[in-house]
């Protein structure tokens, strides 16, 4: 994840197009890209499993700390009214139980921490399937992805193989503490089917939506400043990162059924002509969890459902006390600073770390199970692209005058640590 003016700058064209679009580009929609029609019947499921209280106490401090306009969600005192279509006018009606000794079982694919069975001392994680999602696709996908640096002659930064790398180092750890682990990804090609000319005529309607009239077909290089207003750009960035991503959320939601889901990722800031990178100070550590939707998100149907979905299933009460307490092993381990978001629109702190955030993430909205994001290392810090030179080794390595593991060994270890340290103090009752 890139935190500078470019990169957020750069993402400006595709956002403003949210409620153009339905997957096969019909006008009128009022979904997020590449988005599809919300089942509003699902939530009947849901009915009397939360309270009034538990509702509004989530919707306020969790998912819609930014605000949203009155008439998406009236929250009254026996049933919250929740509109479902803006153009119709229609809306679901959610019915609260009168207490929670009263309260319907909540229905839900994954396993709470809290349902497992006791477990051995050295199993905590028995019984528990765990899926690990490593960021981005790496390879040859990792220049258009813009995840991809390289200082001199030395071996280029993928950001995406740096976190598959890690994902197969953490996989026996946790299966060694008991727990089934499949992978999201486990090679540098993409989920999808679809690639960037599947979505040529889309980019063109986006483009033209958003007030460019005539685009350009191509990107003339990678420092082109009006590179967002091509149709290749665009059609980019259709495939890599909304399509891609949807894909692997049927994938999570329909064949794996994990009970958690790990998305693992290296940061970044901005570094300028990636042949020509700057390598900064800077490096630190956060971790993510859904929430803290923005008020133009919770406009659209889709985003909307997905949230109050996501709200019901109470996902958020494993997410925080799981990610606080990984991000105290990760932050232990790797001595990092907490990161700091330069502006509180797009985020929320949550939890009592300093180091876990709610944003609302593709990822961690679609995926119908606690999700946590790992966000640890600066990769263009000067730090961490020695580690990340130096590659994996077994044991200590002298790296920039200090005895430390490969920086990939530590990362899948803290993570390992902090996961071990939750399911053993959830199964005691000793996590709220």
């Amino acid at each position: 994840m890139f935190h500078s003016k470019q990169a957020r700058t750069s993402l400006a064209i595709v956002a403003l197009s949210l409620s153009i679009f339905s997957p096969a580009g019909h006008a009128a929609d009022n979904l997020g890209i590449l988005g599809a029609h919300p089942r509003w019947n699902v939530l009947e499921r849901y009915q009397e499993t939360i309270t009034r209280d538990e509702f509004a106490t989530l919707v306020d401090n969790v998912y819609c700390t930014h605000g949203f306009m009155p008439d998406l969600i009236a929250i009254n005192d026996k049933d919250a009214r929740i509109l479902m279509n803006r153009d119709a006018k229609e809306f679901f009606t959610l019915r609260f139980a009168k207490d929670k000794a009263s309260a319907e079982r909540v229905p839900r694919l994954w396993q709470p921490a809290k349902f497992l069975p006791p477990a051995k001392p050295d199993k905590p994680l028995s019984g528990l399937r765990i899926a690990l999602d490593p960021g981005h696709l790496g390879g040859k996908w990792a220049k258009m992805e813009e995840r991809w640096f390289q200082v001199g002659d030395s071996p280029p930064v993928q950001e995406g193989d740096l976190a598959l790398r890690v994902a197969r180092l953490l996989a026996p750890r946790l299966r060694k503490l008991g727990a089934r682990v499949s992978f999201v990804r486990n090679s540098a090609e993409p989920i999808t089917a679809k690639r960037p000319d599947d979505f040529r005529e889309l980019a063109k309607k986006i483009l033209i939506k958003n007030g460019v009239p005539q685009p350009r077909t191509n990107v003339l290089d990678s420092n082109d400043p009006d590179k967002e207003q091509t149709i290749r750009w665009q059609s980019e960035i259709l495939f890599y990162r909304y399509s891609e991503i949807r894909r692997r959320a049927v994938l999570v939601n329909t064949k794996l059924h994990p009970d958690l889901v790990l998305c693992l990722h290296f940061n970044a800031e901005g570094w300028g002509d990636p042949s020509h990178p700057t390598l900064i100070d800077n490096n630190h550590l956060h971790l993510l969890v859904n929430g803290s939707y923005l008020k133009d998100e919770l406009e659209l149907d889709d985003e909307r459902f997905e949230m109050i979905r996501r709200l019901l299933s109470r996902a958020y009460d494993q997410e925080l006390p799981l990610a606080d307490i990984i991000a105290g092993a990760m932050a232990r381990e790797t001595q990092l600073p907490a990161y700091e978001y330069p502006t509180a629109n797009t985020v929320t702190k949550v939890g009592s770390t300093g180091y876990v955030y709610a944003r609302n993430l593709l990822a961690t909205r679609l995926y119908r199970c606690p999700v946590v994001y790992c966000e640890p290392y600066v990769m263009n810090s000067r730090d961490a692209f020695a580690r990340i030179q130096a590659g994996d080794y077994e044991g200590l390595r002298n790296v920039n005058g200090i005895e430390r593991k490969s920086i990939f060994r530590e990362y899948a270890d803290s993570v390992a640590n902090g996961l071990a340290e939750y399911y053993r103090k959830a199964r005691e009752g000793r996590v709220d």
